[in-house]
């Protein structure tokens, strides 16, 4: 069992559509994933990492109805295990295939599922999951600023994005947990903050702190505030769309990860405009708002900064960042992770991959030549300094993880089989058909 702060990085892999659906844009083709994976893998352990966001896009696994291609899955994967990287799954990072469309299609959920049940099928061994990746902000860009997907801007399409978006990654837990009994689900969530910035833009940050959440409070089966119950249900959610995402959380199998970067706070107008406000609160604070509002584990998912013209300036972010995370910690927060996103720079990010602009953001460990950047370098001593450090009497090290080459165990099928007797005692253990036939078209 791996009983240790689990130190992470990730491989990019959005895949979003621009240009109302005719160009893809796939990270991990940009960044050279595809042909450098061997290589890629190799630099996670150069670092001392165990623990990997890692996940091939959905787009070219799921190529139609009941078809899959495992092809560059199957070796990847199988390349993780043979590694002993523990390899944390991310299904959907902000795209879906052609011929599902976008999120308004309300077949997505019950598609969503079939496919991640069968991924959990095919790499039984992988027990850790971001089934969707930041769920608010996937609804967000797609459906209320109309960036990316189905380009759209309403609040009726940001609702519909939303539900479709969550029931999704709720039916994909319930799917997994039947190959998986003892998977552990980690939200990848922004970390959001709205600052008014004169007293009439009270009213609107304050609805735009409420907004923030929504995700979650779905995910995790939180009563919504009243006016946010009204604000789902004037813009097309129905009362037993609602009762569902109550009724069959599965909150007990998660870790609450929560990403943060420079860009996650914002100022607010009096008209409702916003605008980057840079760190005021910081990782701390607003870790310790969603941690009061779930009290849930905590992992930091992402952040990353760009190197800078000194050079310095991501290695300082990553000192904040940490020194944050320990603060966290010795607050009382039970913190189990902390993510450097991702291993090697990105592309086009600058314009929130809106543009097509082959522009190189410096905000990797590596750079795309697969260099080591002063980051990584500092990352890596990072690592060696605390991994044995930090209090093991800590609950949140007893996370019970285990290295792919330790499954399966005699220890996993008994873990297993008291989690599934667990979850019927308390009516989780629901057949398909229960939950799934709740439709979206009432």
């Amino acid at each position: 069992m791996v009983g240790a702060f689990m130190f992470a990085t990730g491989i990019e892999n959005s895949s979003p559509t621009i240009e109302n659906g005719r160009v893809r844009v796939d990270q991990m083709e940009r960044c050279g994933h595809y042909d450098q994976w061997h290589l890629d893998f190799d630099l996670v352990q150069e670092l001392g990492i165990s623990f990997l966001r890692y996940g091939v896009p959905l787009y070219r696994t799921f190529p139609g109805p009941e078809k899959f291609d495992w092809s560059f899955a199957d070796v990847t994967f199988e390349q993780l295990r043979a590694r002993d990287i523990i390899p944390i799954a991310d299904l959907c990072h902000f795209g879906v295939p052609d011929w599902i469309g976008n999120f308004q299609n309300p077949e997505f959920p019950a598609l969503f599922a079939k496919y991640a049940f069968a991924f959990a099928n095919r790499y039984p061994w992988v027990q850790l999951y971001t089934p969707v990746n930041e769920m608010y902000i996937c609804a967000q860009f797609s459906a209320a600023y109309g960036w990316w997907n189905e380009r759209l801007r309403s609040e009726r399409s940001f609702v519909t994005a939303l539900k479709h978006i969550v029931k999704a990654n709720v039916l994909a837990m319930h799917e997994i947990l039947k190959i998986r009994p003892d998977a552990i689900f980690i939200q990848s969530e922004a970390s959001e903050y709205f600052h008014a910035e004169n007293p009439r833009a009270i009213k609107p940050a304050e609805i735009m702190n409420a907004k923030r959440f929504l995700s979650l409070d779905l995910n995790y089966g939180r009563r919504v505030s009243s006016e946010m119950y009204e604000f789902l249900l004037d813009n097309g959610m129905t009362r037993n769309e609602y009762h569902f995402f109550l009724h069959h959380q599965l909150k007990h199998h998660c870790i609450m990860g929560n990403d943060y970067y420079v860009t996650n706070e914002h100022r607010v107008a009096a008209d409702g405009k916003t605008y980057p406000s840079g760190e005021v609160f910081g990782y701390n604070e607003i870790t310790r708002q969603y941690h009061e509002r779930y009290k849930l584990p905590v992992m930091h998912t992402e952040t990353n900064l760009n190197q800078g013209p000194k050079g310095d300036e991501a290695v300082y972010w990553l000192w904040k960042e940490w020194a944050n995370v320990l603060r966290v910690r010795n607050s009382g927060v039970p913190i189990v992770g902390f993510t450097w996103y991702s291993l090697t720079d990105q592309m086009d990010w600058d314009s929130a991959l809106r543009e097509e602009n082959h522009h190189v953001n410096p905000l990797g460990l590596y750079d795309l030549n697969r260099k080591i950047r002063p980051v990584g370098r500092a990352y890596k001593q990072l690592i060696e300094d605390w991994r044995t450090v930090l209090p093991t009497q800590s609950l949140c090290l007893q996370v019970p993880v285990e290295l792919p080459s330790q499954q399966p165990s005699l220890r996993s099928k008994k873990l297993r089989d008291e989690i599934r007797r667990a979850d019927q005692a308390t009516g989780q253990g629901m057949e398909q058909d229960n939950w799934q036939n709740q439709t979206t078209s009432e």
